[in-house]
């Protein structure tokens, strides 16, 4: 039985929603083309946000059920590609952070690890969690800005997560992970709301903020490894 009009227009409305994660990519790259780098944030932020909350709408619309010709997953990997992966790999590319010698190939390692990653069937456990580095090149990126560490280190962090990347470490997925789910929200939550201000005040916040934001990267690296089941 078909769908009534109202709840498919509903489910197409997430999808909708979802998309317009792509123009938040748009929206980034051209602000990373004219180096305003904590715009860029402030538009990756919202696709981050969009990311975080269109599958519990989806879920709960039964998008997949009422609009079985349009895929949640395909349209939800094709924005996070250029989200997580596409302009991040651009902006560290174009930001003078790198050697100059290897800032394209290093963009390079990135597009191609990340596209990799995201066609992996098994990128996520069964009760999940990421498996490797979850190819998120615009929170890597984000930590690079902030810090701004030697242009030598900056470039070994980055080959060191391409690495990452194939190597089977849990890392939590921060919203749909029930173990510490609590403290892991509220975590997420602080986390926003400190990345929220250091682009406010042009990615240099203060010591205070870099510490809580590192405290808070070491979290939700360190909970991966507390998790429970192994299937």
């Amino acid at each position: 039985m078909a769908s009534p009009p109202l709840p498919k227009a509903a489910a197409f409305a997430v999808h909708i929603f979802t998309a317009l994660g792509a123009a938040c990519a748009f929206l980034a790259l051209l602000d990373a083309i004219h180096a305003d780098w904590p715009k860029m944030f402030g538009w990756l932020g919202v696709a981050l946000f969009i990311d975080g909350v269109d599958g519990t709408f989806a879920r709960h619309l039964r998008v997949a059920d009422r609009l079985p010709r349009w895929s949640g997953d395909v349209l939800d990997l094709v924005v996070d590609i250029m989200n997580y992966v596409f302009v991040p790999a651009y902006a560290l590319t174009a930001s003078g952070l790198l050697p100059p010698a290897t800032a394209t190939p290093l963009g390079i390692l990135i597009v191609v690890t990340g596209s990799l990653y995201f066609a992996d069937r098994r990128m996520k456990t069964a009760d999940y969690y990421f498996r490797g580095f979850p190819a998120l090149w615009n929170v890597a990126a984000f930590y690079l800005f902030l810090l701004r560490p030697a242009s030598w280190l900056g470039a070994a962090l980055i080959v060191a997560l391409a690495a990452l990347t194939f190597v089977p470490f849990h890392v939590v997925h921060p919203v749909r992970i029930a173990h510490l789910r609590a403290l892991t929200a509220a975590a997420l939550g602080l986390w926003a709301l400190t990345a929220i201000y250091a682009i406010a005040k042009n990615l240099k916040p203060g010591s205070w903020v870099l510490a809580a934001l590192c405290f808070l990267a070491i979290y939700f690296i360190g909970v991966g490894f507390l998790r429970r089941h192994h299937p």
